[in-house]
């Protein structure tokens, strides 16, 4: 196992960087072994983390290292996506660990800032930062304002610093679970002209099926027992997608506000593109409430002293069939 090289400063992590690039290029010449047919680039496969990593993150590192050449992470708990200053001092920090975790996995190259380094003169800056825009302000971006300004600016910064030195291509690695996320920067990318590639990873679950995140290891026994109704209802609506069946969205709904020992902020049916509901009669559903076309699910609540949200892809049963001899990357 190699031992990844952790740099704390933008400059010395595009020296690494390019170091890496030149050595690769060195040893296999201008062969993308990773890419598709055709290419001729190598690839810098890049995982952004905020740390207190888990199996999860170890996914998105495995993926990275099957389909790149050159593998990047950082670590930084960005504070712009906090809206709740509580929820960000307590964001467990476990650097040593991760380190550890992703030198198993196969990273080679850290980048693991400070504050200072990421946003000078802090709190006072950044000054100019970036807009998720009217994506960035539902569900999610509703509950905790200003969150997704937050990530896509932090994303940004972290594209531009790891920028793929010629001839490299950079893809960078996003968890599925966080829907929303990953449409917002897809949409970025694509309307700033980034030259990055995202890909995704489908949700780690556990063995009872809550979705992991560096947030669980704050749950009591008794609220991660409530925090399972969460996948549960998920699971109930990928069910009725896939079987025809109307979905019982409503009476989700109403079963989860009442349940004990969690707050439900929102179960919804979504288009996966504009993250806008579905109703009946629409495009994807019809009147009765069977499922059309491809929708998502995303539920958040607070159980316990956390935070949680999870999701799940709802097919009709024609395409479901179809998936699932497929599995997704």
């Amino acid at each position: 196992m190699t031992q990844p090289i952790v740099l704390t400063t933008a400059a010395a992590f595009r020296a690494a960087l390019a170091d890496a690039v030149a050595d690769h290029l060195r040893t296999h010449g201008a062969h993308r072994t990773h890419g598709p047919s055709g290419d001729r680039a190598p690839v810098i496969g890049l995982v952004p983390t905020m740390g207190a990593l888990h199996p999860g993150h170890a996914a998105l590192i495995d993926a990275a290292r099957r389909h790149s050449d050159i593998v990047v992470a950082s670590i930084f708990v960005n504070p712009l996506q906090f809206d709740d200053d509580a929820d960000y001092l307590h964001y467990p920090r476990t650097p040593e660990r991760d380190v550890a975790l992703l030198a198993e996995h196969g990273a080679d190259l850290i980048f693991a800032p400070e504050i200072e380094e990421m946003y000078p003169g802090y709190p006072e800056s950044p000054r100019v930062s970036v807009s998720a825009g009217e994506l960035g302000r539902r569900w999610e971006g509703a509950a905790r304002p200003g969150h997704f300004d937050g990530v896509v600016t932090v994303v940004a910064k972290l594209l531009n610093i790891m920028a793929a030195p010629a001839p490299a291509a950079l893809h960078a690695w996003f968890g599925a679970k966080d829907a929303e996320q990953v449409a917002i920067i897809t949409r970025m990318v694509a309307d700033l002209n980034l030259p990055v590639t995202i890909r995704t990873v489908p949700i780690v679950r556990d063995a009872n099926g809550l979705a992991l995140s560096s947030r669980n290891r704050r749950l009591q026994e008794q609220d991660y027992a409530a925090a399972l109704a969460l996948p549960a209802a998920l699971s109930d609506l990928v069910e009725e997608a896939a079987s025809g069946r109307p979905l019982s969205l409503a009476d989700q709904v109403a079963e989860l506000t009442s349940a004990e020992g969690l707050e439900l902020d929102y179960l919804v049916v979504l288009d996966p593109a504009s993250l806008q509901e579905i109703a009946p009669g629409g495009p994807l559903q019809d009147e009765q409430g069977v499922l059309r076309g491809e929708a998502l699910a995303l539920i958040a609540a607070r159980v316990g002293p956390v935070r949680l949200i999870d999701n799940a892809v709802l097919r009709p049963a024609s395409t479901a069939e179809m998936s699932s001899a497929a599995p997704p990357e």
